[in-house]
């Protein structure tokens, strides 16, 4: 028996003055109303109501729990009323996990707009290249490249960064009356971001057609932060192979310039991803939205993007 039901009933009956009124009040069959509070007092052991044909009258054990009833309904009532106003509420805290690059470069300085727009948000921001385990850190939203670890996570893909050489714009030039194809270019003139655990920067990767190139960075510098590699190609130490959505701003303002534009580079998905739930919570939603707003919307990957799930796991579809 739904306890709570039961003397929701049980105090509508009394509320209307007859059971054929409360049956129509709470758009129920009689028979139901008549079932629950005998059930109730079935329950109890007591009788809660004296009915005739014609009058109601409550015994002294339905006098006593009455207003018991009353309070634990407004109680529950009000608890709901409660949770679904803070739901509601676009405010109080937001645990966000990102990458080092993305969160320092795009994301960090973006939230402040976020909070400007949103005074009752608190944002945390964690930047790490190592995921977590989103339920264990009470994480609310984290941002994957290219897969998400598990496949009980939700990702919505946000956005498709394709890699671009560049360099300060007297190095481009240079390079390119050397170098006017990536198979003349000189590996040493080339900077290198190290991933991961690997002594060896990555390779830059150049698909033109049938052709692709490959070419292993041997310059004099060679970091594991995007960052410190665009600091260090504006001081014309050399080219770089980077993310277009962390030069983009960059190479329109003139202070880098963009070589080989007609070959196809790499290509990285980042991903908005939630623990898998019935409900999405308000800020969590905003976020997301958010983080739609601050991406190139015209590089979105399209919806039903399949997802890889892990190293070398199965696929899935984003929600």
């Amino acid at each position: 028996m739904d306890k709570l039901w039961a003397m929701e009933v049980f105090a509508r009956v009394m509320e209307c003055g007859g059971f054929a009124r409360a049956a129509e009040s709470l758009n129920l069959a009689n028979a139901t109303v008549t079932a629950s509070v005998r059930n109730l007092e079935k329950h109890l052991g007591v009788t809660l109501i004296q009915r005739n044909t014609r009058h109601l009258r409550l015994t002294e054990e339905g006098r006593l729990f009455l207003p018991r009833c009353l309070d634990i309904l407004n109680a529950v009532s009000q608890a709901e009323a409660d949770v679904q106003g803070s739901a509601a509420d676009i405010s109080g805290p937001l645990r966000v996990e990102a990458p080092f690059a993305i969160g320092q470069s795009l994301l960090g300085p973006a939230l402040v707009e976020l909070t400007r727009r949103h005074p009752g948000l608190a944002v945390s921001l964690t930047l790490t290249n190592e995921p977590h385990n989103l339920i264990e850190r009470a994480t609310d939203v984290a941002l994957r490249m290219d897969r998400v670890e598990d496949a009980d996570l939700v990702g919505r893909p946000i956005y498709e960064a394709h890699y671009v050489v560049c360099g300060a714009p007297a190095v481009v030039a240079a390079a390119l009356a050397a170098s006017p194809t990536p198979r003349e270019l000189i590996p040493a003139r080339c900077l290198g971001l190290l991933q991961g655990a690997r002594q060896a920067p990555n390779p830059w990767i150049f698909t033109l057609g049938k052709d692709q190139v490959l070419v292993p960075p041997e310059g004099v510098l060679h970091f594991n932060n995007t960052e410190s590699l665009i600091q260090a190609a504006l001081r014309g130490a050399g080219l770089i192979y980077v993310l277009d959505i962390f030069v983009a701003d960059l190479i329109d303002q003139g202070k880098l310039a963009r070589l080989y534009p007609e070959w196809t580079t790499a290509v990285r998905t980042f991903y908005a991803v939630t623990v898998k739930t019935r409900y999405t919570a308000p800020k969590v939603r905003t976020f997301i939205d958010f983080l739609l707003e601050i991406f190139d919307a015209r590089r979105r990957p399209p919806v039903r993007t399949m997802i890889p799930v892990g190293p070398g796991r199965r696929t899935k579809r984003p929600r």
